[in-house]
């Protein structure tokens, strides 16, 4: 037989068998979007019953999954009378015998054609297989999770990372920067680089910064405020405690009358971060500012001790506020509203008594006094002299990332990230939270060698200069900001996930605190039967704290829209950790020597949150939590507005809460709504789940305000965000309205309102699904 003849019966064969493949496929994966009984209605539709929706607790099971499915639009099937059983089973079994026959006699022509050489000949059939593998149970999953999960491992690459520091940019840092390329290489997680070119702050050492007091040189400290003005300021020194806007008030308008134009403004560290008691200070005309740590409030820290940090009000590169600091962009010069524009200097306890003792004025009040002997406000002629030459330097940095891709919806994923660098050893900042990124990676490509096939894909991240302000996190967010609102659904921190022992905190979006609470319930504590929820306390709101600017997924939950968790085991009352003590000796002593154990505990929180979040059909974000935070926003303002209207402030009559208590209740409705929906789904169904997903996903990112300009206000979160497109300024300014302490402005007010409103009203509609399921009642 001709090699021709052979490849055309092949090529016939092939094709009689796709066809007989493809009836079986359609015969055997048939399915409907949902589930219909068989009784008619009167306009002869059938009637539709509803699926099961599994119980708060149980989990979801793992059926056999399809492919991924890229459209967006459903379509639901219509459905035909079913068929008889026994006509299934013979159309079934004709199917197979055509199918075996064909196989056979393709066999046998390719048999026979095996002795004559041929260059076209056609390859053995091979089963593409119609579904992905299945994955493992979760309860599997979980115990392979904690059996992976190696504490020897963990202690090893601690002492590896906490060998010396890593200066943003530094040798160190780009060489840590190559070895986790390299470990996420050898783990086969298809590793990449993004390079940022950022301007960074630093001490020049042979110009020291110094202060004096008069001409009394007070000391030339070696910590330093990254993003200070530079040059030389003298001024009366004023005294403000923690440099809050109410202790600044005190000093200015209350009993005191102090000026603080042209000022040097002292102030105690802690409550508030440096960079807002440096904006504060710079809004009250001051021309610096100088923090120091005292005793009464870090006790365990030596009076000689540097204190670090930044005053950038913001977070990235100050000098490309909004946009990303690649090399190829060409922008003209920038500054970030954030930066307050004056001098700004940390100095030890010993130094702050020294200038104390020279102070002369009244007394500080009872709420201002620490532990030194004497605390006065100042008084005109006491004057201190701030000289700060620190460098602005163009820094090449790096952010390594390697990603375990989902076998369902790869272009969905949950971003784990930590810093790796810092100012010194930075053990409980950066090396705690590396060391559990690469073991995780470690755990995770275990997990899926054993058989995980998670959903969606999981990416893991290393950042640098993040003690300059988040820098590296951010101009990632910056460049890729247009595309991650509709990919990354999730951001877990482990910055700082070990600082103390006995308490834990977290901060998180709400649509994360259904699911934080179930993970902390089901982590156990070591040596006890107790989880980690039941050890503190049993309910997770006191555990809970707002997040902060610094906090590393600040970034990505105010910014991006990303749903963003952070937590950490800590030591109440929570211990301050600058650059000069966070080193392993001192997070040992505040641990009892158990970092190792709450490092894998860490693990295990951070790990179960992502598991859950790629392995179930539908994401566990709790849309219905953030109908409690609207509410509690929504009733604030209107109480404040009924309390204008009863002090007859002027023009508060044409005031009204109806459309912003009308969208509050429009949102409450799509929550409820999208929970009914998920409920009445066939959770087999990827397509339908997808749509389900995407309408979760643009939750966070609809609560970004649209009238406002990423690059003048960067956290545009209406909630969770910093300016005055908030809920808090609103209110806020409604009360200082109530107090008298600012005039009213109707305008004002009733723009807020609208703008409030409508982004609300926004997020609601897109909740709801469909432009036909919107209620239009506003």
């Amino acid at each position: 037989m001709s090699s021709n003849t052979t490849v055309l019966m092949n090529k016939s064969m092939a094709g009689a068998i796709d066809q007989a493949r493809m009836k079986f496929s359609n015969i055997v994966n048939s399915r409907s979007y949902t589930r219909f009984n068989q009784s008619q209605n009167p306009d002869g539709e059938s009637s539709r019953v509803e699926v099961k929706l599994a119980a708060d607790g149980e989990e979801e099971m793992d059926g056999t999954e399809l492919g991924p499915v890229q459209h967006d639009t459903y379509t639901r099937s219509s459905r035909s009378m079913p068929w008889n059983r026994w006509k299934i089973l013979v159309w079934v079994c004709g199917v197979l015998v055509i199918f075996c026959v064909g196989l056979l006699i393709g066999y046998s022509v390719h048999h026979k054609s095996e002795s004559a050489p041929c260059p076209t000949a056609v390859s053995a059939i091979q089963e593409v297989p119609l579904n992905y593998p299945p994955s493992l149970d979760w309860s599997d999953l979980v115990t392979l999770l904690n059996d992976k999960l190696s504490s020897k491992a963990i202690e090893k690459k601690l002492g590896e990372l906490s060998q010396s520091d890593r200066k943003a940019g530094s040798f160190l840092d780009n060489k840590l920067a190559d070895d986790i390329h390299d470990n996420f290489t050898q783990l086969n997680m298809d590793p990449w680089v993004d390079e940022h070119f950022v301007k960074l702050q630093f001490p020049d050492r042979s110009k020291p910064n110094k202060v004096l007091f008069g001409s009394t040189n007070i000391g030339s400290p070696n910590g330093f405020l990254a993003y200070s003005e530079t040059g030389r300021k003298e001024g009366r020194v004023v005294y403000a405690n923690y440099g809050q806007l109410s202790d600044l008030e005190t000093v200015k308008n209350g009993t005191y009358r102090l000026s603080l134009n042209g000022s040097v403004v002292l102030m105690r560290a802690g409550k508030i971060s440096m960079a807002q008691k440096v904006m504060n200070a710079a809004k009250m005309g001051a021309i610096a500012a100088l923090i120091y740590p005292d005793p009464a409030d870090y006790r365990n820290l030596s009076k000689n001790t540097d204190l670090y940090g930044h005053v950038h009000l913001g977070s990235g590169d100050p000098y490309t506020p909004g946009f990303p600091s690649f090399n190829h962009t060409q922008f003209p010069p920038a500054k970030s509203s954030g930066l307050p524009g004056i001098l700004a200097q940390t100095i030890t306890a010993n130094m702050a008594q020294a200038i104390f003792k020279k102070m002369g004025g009244d007394d500080a009040p009872d709420r201002f006094k620490g532990d030194f002997p004497s605390y006065k406000l100042g008084r005109e002629g006491d004057n201190v002299t701030v000289v700060v030459n620190n460098n602005l330097a163009d820094t090449k940095i790096h952010n390594v990332f390697g990603v375990i891709k989902g076998y369902v919806d790869p272009d969905r994923y949950v971003v784990i990230g930590a810093q790796r660098d810092s100012l010194s050893l930075g053990y409980a900042k950066s090396t705690v939270g590396t060391t559990l990124l690469l073991e995780l990676a470690r755990v995770f490509t275990e997990l899926k060698k054993s058989g995980f096939r998670p959903k969606r894909s999981i990416v893991f991240a290393s950042w640098t200069a993040g003690d300059f302000g988040n820098v590296g996190v951010t101009e990632w967010l910056e460049g890729y900001w247009a595309s991650l609102d509709r990919k990354a659904f999730t951001y877990i921190s482990l910055d700082g996930v070990v600082t103390g022992a006995g308490s834990f905190r977290a901060s998180a979006s709400p649509l994360l605190h259904t699911l934080l609470q179930k993970t902390l319930g089901k982590v156990k504590s070591p040596g006890s039967k107790l989880s980690l929820l039941q050890s503190y306390g049993g309910v997770l709101p006191p555990l809970l704290k707002t997040m902060q600017m610094d906090d590393g997924a600040y970034p990505f939950l105010a910014m991006s829209g990303i749903p963003s968790v952070s937590f950490s085991f800590v030591s109440p009352p929570v211990k301050y950790f600058g650059p000069i003590l966070d080193d392993k000796a001192h997070l040992d002593s505040l641990t009892n020597k158990k970092v190792v154990e709450l490092s894998v505990l860490a693990a295990q929180v951070a790990g179960q949150m992502a598991l859950r979040l790629v392995h179930d059909h539908i994401l566990r974000l709790d849309v219905t939590k953030y109908s409690d935070v609207i509410t509690n926003h929504v009733n604030a303002i209107i109480q404040h507005v009924d309390a204008l209207k009863n002090n007859n402030v002027i023009k508060t009559e044409s005031l009204s809460t109806k459309w912003l208590n009308a969208a509050k209740s429009s949102y409450s409705r799509a929550a409820a709504s999208l929970n009914t929906d998920i409920g009445n789904t066939d959770l087999n169904d990827m397509e339908m789940c997808r749509i389900i997903n995407n309408r979760i996903m643009k939750v966070e990112q609809n609560f970004l305000s649209p009238y406002v300009s990423l690059r003048d206000v960067p956290f545009r979160h209406i909630f969770l965000g910093d300016g005055w497109q908030t809920t808090t300024d609103l209110e806020k300014y409604l009360g200082d309205v109530h107090e008298n302490k600012t005039s009213f402005d109707i305008d004002q007010v009733l723009n807020k309102f609208a703008l409030l409103t409508w982004t609300i009203q926004g997020c609601a509609n897109d909740l709801a699904g469909d432009i036909w399921s919107l209620d239009n009642e506003i």
